[in-house]
């Protein structure tokens, strides 16, 4: 789906800057650009009123278009800026609690801490 919108919307913007550019403006449009006769539509006399119509129908068509495309492709997952995220719960009162290994209150060295009185322990 994303694909298809994607070709969609880049096609709608083609089309709709060739529509721009084959119009007749203040300077001659394209036409009087590249030497032709300015002052005459190659399309007929009736062609303006055509290119006008059909240009805000494009127009209309990307701007639905582009707002389709930032709908569909947008991340899934939103954080809102209102929603607070959810605090852990309170541990328990009594529950046990673990000590990760090498803390506590022998500050690490339990092997040296538990040998009996008067040995060295090995190093």
């Amino acid at each position: 789906m994303e694909t298809a919108c994607m070709v969609l919307f880049l096609l709608t913007a083609v089309v709709l800057i060739l529509l721009i550019l084959i119009q007749k403006g203040r300077g001659g449009g394209l036409a009087g650009a590249f030497g032709g006769p300015g002052g005459h539509s190659a399309f007929g006399t009736k062609t303006a009123d055509i290119f006008v119509k059909a240009t805000a129908v494009i127009a209309g068509i990307f701007f639905l278009l582009s707002i389709l495309t930032a709908w569909i492709m947008r991340p899934e997952k939103v954080a809102r800026p209102y929603e607070q995220p959810k605090a852990p719960a309170p541990a328990q009162p009594g529950a046990d609690t673990q000590t990760p290994a090498g803390e506590g209150t022998t500050g690490g060295h339990a092997a040296k801490d538990a040998a009996p009185e008067g040995t060295k322990p090995a190093r």
